[in-house]
């Protein structure tokens, strides 16, 4: 049956129902199978972590089924050690609690002075305060006080209990977790030996007609969650032996716990380490009677934290996961809502899993675009954007940052000149508002005169806003400059070839892209000026005697429309060698929508050819060498 232009909105609507439906069932399944769900994908992240020590016992010429029963024995047995170092510990740590009660004590009570006490003591004045201004019957009132009962609260302590009983206790909370890591690890065992059928049974269920895009896909997420895990869990390694060490210097008791603890707690995103230091802080507290073990303590999960995670992070895996760190926390609270602490744990690695989908699977771009790292707009994009909205100081931070490691040239040629060409192409489809259009002229002024080395005549506030109206951006900038040098935008008694000419080839879009290339290369102390053919005959039809003969030794004639914009440039290009015949005679042209297009054929006058700001500056830079 065709369809008609009413039963678009209804197959839109049924469509967004259908949506919202899968969700909610993804969700519930989500919800309620997480006792299977969480084995499997903790047996499948283990694997990852395994993988690639799996392939290195297979290269020490190793079958692959002894390979996977080594590396599982080896992680069951390092997991095993650490469990019974962290449980011997903690009984030590509870033997010894009893010998830090009187320290306890005393700060409780050091604590209970400063806080509680002094309220109290507020309430009371205050209380006095508010029974002067209270009702003149109440002098004579006696106040009543409560009479605590003569009985005590009896306790019904069975002290009868039976060791089975206690026994049969012990089993029951330790069931649960043993059935885990003994589901987790038969999982492991027969994931590690059908791994790559695995993936071949994953890359035909989900990407069979496409095997070159699936791969691709499917190697990314094992690469980038192997080197992840990898890096996550060396890096919690080393951080829980500095913590382990630094303790013991300190001189806190059961240093290696609290080392282990910040190991394990480390693989959980953002509060494992500091609930870890509050843990040690608390026993610091209690076990002498001043504050300086408890800071020592404070101070060394700062330090350690901070330069792990400042330093040491972002050069294993800071960039290379593809996350953004917004993602990060909203994916955390949103497993450890459907999963409690083990999704917590595992989060990170499901939402990286997520991204990695959402880079590869067109239907998935959305988790890409909202949990990853790559930017949502191009360099360009975002400068249009805040130019829109005005947001000129937003432009000059970003700039700035820009500019830190790369050229004024190379961010004119990558972000100006494509942000201004899309403003033409709105221009031309009349999509802008006369406000936006306004606001935009004033946001590119004000870049562009902060990132060069010239500043305004006059303060921001003092200029007229009518030279922002249609094609006078160029003009208006061009004025700032004249404002302060003079007509000839500087002086005309120069040494002999100091002076490089910068002319539009014609079209209306020229102007602009002219006087970019101007203020790049005053940028870097070349004496540059921005005319007009007009220009050059008055200069020529005028007496001068005081000007340099030969001070102009190149001129770039700048198009920015394209290749079909350079016929007016050949023009230019033909009276200007009548006029200069010994410069050197340069055609900058300038990409249009970031595609390059130089002309089939350029005339005899062109000297050099220049397709960028950057390419048209060295040429400059390389004839005053």
């Amino acid at each position: 049956m065709p369809t008609t232009p009413d039963s678009q909105p209804y197959a839109s609507a049924s469509q967004r129902s259908l949506t919202l439906i899968a969700t909610g069932v993804v969700l519930a399944l989500l919800y309620f199978g997480k006792d299977v769900l969480v084995p499997i994908i903790l047996a499948l992240i283990l694997a990852l972590l395994m993988a690639p020590f799996v392939r290195l016992l297979q290269k020490m010429r190793l079958g692959h089924a002894y390979a996977v029963m080594i590396a599982v024995l080896l992680l069951a047995t390092i997991a095993t050690g650490l469990m019974m170092v962290i449980g011997s510990q903690i009984v030590h740590l509870a033997e010894s609690l009893p010998q830090y009660e009187r320290t306890v004590q005393a700060k409780l009570q050091l604590l209970h002075d400063l806080t509680i006490a002094r309220l109290e003591a507020m309430r009371g004045e205050a209380g006095k305060v508010i029974n002067a201004f209270g009702a003149n019957g109440s002098a004579g009132q006696v106040p009543q006080t409560q009479v605590a009962p003569a009985y005590a609260n009896a306790v019904d302590v069975s002290v009868f209990a039976s060791p089975w009983n206690a026994i049969r206790s012990v089993l029951s909370s330790l069931w649960s977790p043993l059935e885990t890591a003994g589901i987790v690890l038969v999982v492991l065992v027969f994931v590690l030996l059908e791994y790559e059928s695995l993936r071949d049974r994953f890359i035909r269920a989900i990407g069979g007609t496409d095997l070159r895009a699936t791969t691709v896909a499917i190697n990314d997420a094992g690469e980038r969650l192997s080197r992840f895990f990898v890096s996550q869990f060396s890096v919690n390694v080393g951080v829980g032996l500095a913590i382990w060490l630094g303790l013991a210097v300190v001189g806190l008791p059961n240093a290696l716990l609290w080392g282990a603890l910040t190991a394990v707690l480390r693989f959980v995103p953002y509060v494992g380490v500091w609930l870890a230091a509050l843990l040690a802080a608390l026993l610091a507290a209690a076990v002498t009677p001043g504050w300086t073990l408890l800071l020592l303590t404070l101070g060394l999960f700062v330090i350690v934290e901070v330069l792990v995670s400042q330093l040491v992070e972002p050069q294993l895996y800071g960039h290379a996961t593809g996350l953004s760190p917004l993602a990060v926390v909203v994916s955390a609270i949103f497993w450890s809502w459907l999963w409690g602490p083990m999704g917590l744990v595992l989060s990170t690695p499901l939402t990286l899993c997520m991204v990695v989908v959402g880079r590869h699977v067109r239907a998935f771009t959305l988790l890409g675009i909202l949990l990853g790292d790559t930017p949502a707009l191009t360099l360009p994009q975002r400068f249009y954007q805040r130019a829109l909205s005005g947001d000129a100081d937003e432009i000059i931070a970003s700039a700035r940052i820009f500019l830190r490691q790369r050229s004024f040239a190379r961010y004119c040629d990558t972000v100006l000149l494509p942000a201004l060409q899309l403003a033409q192409t709105d221009l031309a489809q009349k999509a802008i508002s006369p406000e936006q259009l306004v606001k935009a002229r004033t946001a590119v002024i004000r870049v562009i005169e902060s990132l060069g080395r010239e500043a305004p005549s006059q303060p921001r506030w003092r200029r007229r806003t009518s030279v922002l109206d249609d094609d006078n951006l160029a003009h208006y900038l061009r004025q700032q400059r004249e404002n302060v040098a003079g007509r000839w935008q500087g002086p005309l008694a120069v040494a002999p070839g100091s002076i490089v000419l910068c002319i539009g080839s014609g079209n209306r879009y020229d102007d602009v892209a002219t006087e970019i290339l101007v203020r790049i290369l005053r940028d870097l102390r070349i004496d540059a000026r921005h005319v007009s053919m007009q220009d050059v005959e008055d200069f020529q039809a005028e007496d001068h005697p005081e000007a340099t003969p030969n001070a102009v030794s190149m001129i770039h004639i700048v198009n920015a429309a394209g290749a079909g914009g350079w016929v007016s440039g050949e023009a230019v290009a033909r009276e200007i060698r009548k006029r200069f015949a010994e410069v050197v005679i340069t055609a900058v042209l300038l990409p249009h929508l970031l595609e390059t297009q130089e002309p089939s054929q350029l005339g005899a006058d062109i000297d050099r050819v220049a397709q960028s700001f950057e390419q048209a500056a060295q040429f400059t830079i390389e004839k005053f060498a």
